[in-house]
């Protein structure tokens, strides 16, 4: 990880600590009323809509650590490994684009199957 953090790390790293502490509302202070997500379930824009995709994973949060964290002025990006509920093993990574210390464009990338997987089971 880099010994100094640049503005757009700053944000991040803010933004993942306070959702990876179950405190969702104080994350969203750092993420644009017109964010763009792009994830694995497809493209999400605003912020009510961000709200509906990762509030749900924060109440399913079990663990998370910070594998490697990297920015500059406007771009960071976020390796982490989590444990759910439901997943015990599920990495993830973000590239996030921040502006005026807000979260304008974030790209998730994990793997959906093992909650699909998940889901059916649990679904009987």
């Amino acid at each position: 990880m880099t010994e100094n953090e640049s503005p757009a790390l700053k944000t991040a790293l803010a933004y993942y600590r306070a959702w990876t502490s179950h405190n969702f509302e104080h994350a969203m202070t750092y993420v644009a009323d017109d964010i763009i997500c792009q994830a694995p379930a497809g493209r999400l824009v605003g912020g009510e809509a961000f709200r509906g995709f990762m509030g749900p994973f924060v109440d399913i949060l079990t663990h998370s650590k910070l594998v490697a964290a990297f920015g500059d002025e406007t771009t960071a990006v976020l390796m982490y490994d989590t444990e759910t509920a439901p997943v015990k093993d599920a990495p993830g990574a973000e590239c996030l684009t921040v502006e005026d210390g807000k979260i304008t464009h974030l790209r998730i990338i994990f793997d959906r199957l093992p909650f699909e997987a998940a889901r059916r089971e649990a679904a009987g």
